[in-house]
């Protein structure tokens, strides 16, 4: 008997390696013949190494390009004809889009969507809502099963959309307890980042991962960070990401540069943030818009307390004032209260660590997430009549 072959789709190979590279892995031992879709790029050979194909993009962007988007959609629907799959799984924003369209066209069995949330929320425009609703709205009616990461879309796709409940689940989000976990070497591995890094064991260190774009915060943060730094001139924030260029809000080179001279370190693209995490005093995440953020889990796990602004996605992984703290989106001044309320008192930050860290065991787990999935599939196979994959021995 054919293995039962799975497509995953998302715009880049980053996203199939440090967003969903466990689930294919979990897939593959599922018995499923995992094949993941993406443009091609440095994390291929990490994805390949799950035991999973991948099969490169020409037209999969993740800028804003209506035209390359409409051949990208017209590329997957001759893939999927070619490749015949009998589960696709998207991931939104755009791969949900045009990937569930060019499946139902090209007559995939079964089409499952990801919404890792929603590119607008009920606080944009109504222009920016008219045009995601609308084509989030299109795409739902191609899927079988819509599984979303936040209980806040939940609503909006139910209640605003008009997707028949039936098809949405809660999928939540989760990170790898074992490798973000408060382990027994802990303080071993803070002492070697922190002499990797120069600092001292005394020294606060804030830290913040995450892409170089704006919407990630950054300009906010870099800013109030003046503001602590002239309190508590012996502190240190750590930003670990890469450029991204190809999006239209990537950080200005004359903001790091400027954000650098005032004594903020850029790590640029590191493999090793569980290690990073255990340097860090304290975690931030500044952003502007968020689905559910891995980073804050993963800090949350690695028993950090974390000031997030109070938008979707930071309230599902942040209790304000028990985990962490939560200010206003795009304040500046508040950041900067914040941190240095934080980084004044450190048994209120200890205690954070201790409840973040338990709220990670009882919420934030990736197997769960993973179960989920594979019940879903399940499921769809049984109710069209079709053969359930037997798993690797």
């Amino acid at each position: 008997m054919s293995r039962v072959r799975l497509i995953h789709l998302t715009t880049t190979d980053i996203s199939l390696e440090l967003l969903i590279g466990p689930q294919l892995s979990a897939f593959v031992d599922a018995g499923y013949e995992v094949i993941a879709l993406s443009a091609p790029g440095p994390f291929v050979e990490q994805v390949e190494a799950r035991g999973v194909r991948h099969i490169p993009l020409e037209h999969a962007t993740r800028s804003m390009a209506l035209s390359e988007d409409a051949r990208a959609l017209a590329e997957l629907r001759a893939r999927f004809r070619e490749l015949r799959p009998t589960i696709v799984h998207t991931h939104n924003p755009k791969p949900g889009v045009y990937g569930r369209l060019a499946a139902r066209a090209a007559r995939v069995p079964i089409v499952v969507n990801t919404v890792h949330g929603l590119y607008a929320t009920p606080d944009d425009s109504w222009k920016k809502r008219a045009v995601v609703y609308s084509l989030e709205r299109l795409a739902a009616t191609c899927s079988d099963a819509e599984l979303v990461q936040n209980p806040e879309d939940v609503a909006t796709l139910r209640d605003t959309l008009r997707i028949p409940q039936s098809r949405i689940s809660l999928l939540g989000n989760g990170v790898d307890l074992g490798r973000f976990g408060r382990d027994a070497d802990r303080a071993a591995r803070r002492a070697r980042l922190r002499a990797e890094l120069g600092l001292r064991d005394d020294q606060l260190v804030v830290g913040a991962v995450g892409r170089l774009v704006a919407e990630k915060g950054y300009p906010e943060l870099f800013e109030a960070w003046r503001t602590v730094v002239a309190e508590h001139p012996d502190a240190v924030l750590v930003v670990v990401g890469p450029d991204d260029d190809a999006k239209s809000d990537a950080l200005p080179r004359a903001l790091i540069e400027q954000a650098t001279a005032d004594g903020v370190r850029f790590l640029g693209m590191r493999s090793d943030v569980e290690d990073l995490y255990t340097a860090f005093d304290l975690y931030v995440l500044a952003s502007h818009r968020e689905g559910f953020p891995r980073s804050a889990m993963e800090a949350a796990a690695s028993g950090l307390p974390i000031i997030a602004t109070r938008i979707r996605g930071c309230r599902q992984v942040v209790d304000d004032g028990v985990t962490g703290l939560l200010v206003p989106v795009r304040d500046a001044r508040g950041l900067a209260t914040a941190i240095h309320t934080l980084l004044e008192d450190t048994e209120r930050r200890e205690a954070m660590a201790v409840a973040a860290a338990d709220r990670a065991v009882r919420e934030f787990d990736q197997q769960r997430v993973i179960d989920i999935i594979l019940e879903t599939y399940r499921q769809l196979l049984r109710a069209r009549g079709l053969a359930e994959p037997v798993p690797v021995a």
